[in-house]
């Protein structure tokens, strides 16, 4: 298989993961936590598969200062991305906002193309229109109103915080480490910034059912782990747009 086909083999695995958050999310909300909690447990949860993971692969833990400060902030970015996205389940469909958070490829791309100049192709045009009509489409719900203005700017901050995520992956010197370890850092701190907020202003909510633990967990495996290390192996072979 050649690194074109794995990368899009890669990018959608990891689009389809990222997908399900509402179907491990919205289980938990019903039994009462809110968007911090979850995201918390979400993220730490996390860090020890991917742990697990550069340790079976043989990847050191050893970091630069340099990188620390590039994971960390790429970290703080992934955290909000995520935290947007949870917070807007709370004002529309968590099935439209997380597909309107789609978005984000076409904002890649404009970011691509802007800034680094890359040149669209045909068939990258022709992706992106149908998928701007595909938001389109899903700016009235099925009763005919509007999406929840505040629910919608949410979701494209999300994407937003996302895409730019995806771009500085590709063009900084994180695209030349591990993807394991580009993703455990970043995870790791993004835990700190739910960790942060939960011990500023809030209090640590804990499913009231023992199952629904496994949702915590199937969300730091598919939607986190899996999704974010598709995606930035993805980045490494098919570049970011």
């Amino acid at each position: 298989m050649n690194a074109k086909v794995k990368g899009y083999l890669l990018g959608t695995v990891a689009a389809a993961t990222y997908g399900m958050n509402p179907l491990f999310a919205l289980p938990l909300y019903a039994e009462g936590m809110d968007a911090d909690s979850v995201l918390f447990f979400r993220y730490i949860f996390a860090v020890p598969i991917l742990a697990a993971m550069m340790i079976w692969r043989g990847r050191g833990f050893a970091l630069g200062v340099r990188p620390a400060l590039s994971l960390a902030v790429m970290g703080v970015m992934m955290a909000f991305s995520s935290l947007f996205l949870f917070q807007s389940y709370n004002y529309m469909d968590a099935g439209i906002a997380s597909s309107l958070l789609f978005v984000y490829p076409v904002m890649v791309a404009v970011m691509m193309t802007c800034v680094f100049h890359e040149r669209l192709t045909v068939q990258t045009v022709v992706c992106l229109f149908l998928a701007l009509a595909g938001i389109w489409l899903l700016y009235r719900d099925e009763n005919g109103a509007t999406l929840s203005a505040v629910g919608t700017v949410m979701v494209f901050l999300s994407a937003l915080t996302y895409a730019v995520y995806i771009v500085y992956v590709s063009r900084s010197s994180l695209n030349a480490m591990p993807t394991v370890k580009v993703t455990f850092y970043v995870l790791l701190f993004g835990s700190f910034v739910f960790g942060a907020r939960l011990l500023w202003g809030g209090e640590v909510l804990t499913p009231v059912r023992w199952y629904m633990w496994g949702n915590l967990l199937a969300l730091a495996f598919f939607p986190t782990a899996i999704s974010l290390l598709c995606t930035t192996r993805a980045i490494h072979y098919i570049g970011s747009t």
